[in-house]
């Protein structure tokens, strides 16, 4: 496993979470190409790492979202993952949790593309019976898997 893939995986999700633009910008190629799974809201690919970065930073502000990398299988120029996003639907009183896998390109050690795969419903979606806190994945109430404790702002920097 690539600890370079998963850092920049990392700090890429810590600035999402955090609305962090200069964090994101870090982590992405200037031609980065972000693809989302349709029939998603937003499922219209965001290009360049600008408008990717602000993209993120609009997401997140809205519906407080907190991305954990939950596992990693890493290659040469590719690494795919799953992910948890715990976030307050409209109306929640709660947060949600989305489970998701994305898969990612990189190019001069920085992301260039990203295939994303999940549903986003209003309610927490999950494998069913799939043990994620025995596999040190993300859980209710525990926003850090084996491999990522997110960060707060300050802590980004």
């Amino acid at each position: 496993m690539s600890a370079t893939h998963l850092g920049v995986i990392s700090r890429y999700y810590d600035g999402c979470s955090t609305g962090d633009v200069a964090l994101m910008g870090e982590t992405l190629h200037p031609d980065v190409v972000h693809y989302f799974l349709a029939p998603n809201v937003g499922s219209a690919p965001v290009g360049g790492a600008e408008h990717l970065a602000r993209y993120w930073r609009k997401v997140a502000g809205m519906i407080q979202a907190t991305w954990v990398v939950d596992h990693i299988l890493d290659g040469a120029d590719e690494a795919v993952i799953e992910w948890t996003m715990s976030w307050m639907p409209a109306g929640a009183d709660e947060p949600v949790a989305t489970r998701g896998a994305e898969w990612f390109v990189f190019r001069d050690g920085l992301i260039s593309e990203i295939r994303s795969y999940y549903q986003q419903r209003p309610e927490t979606t999950e494998l069913e019976g799939f043990p994620y806190a025995e596999r040190g994945y993300s859980t209710a109430g525990r926003l850090a898997s084996a491999i990522h404790r997110p960060v707060s702002s300050e802590e980004a920097r």
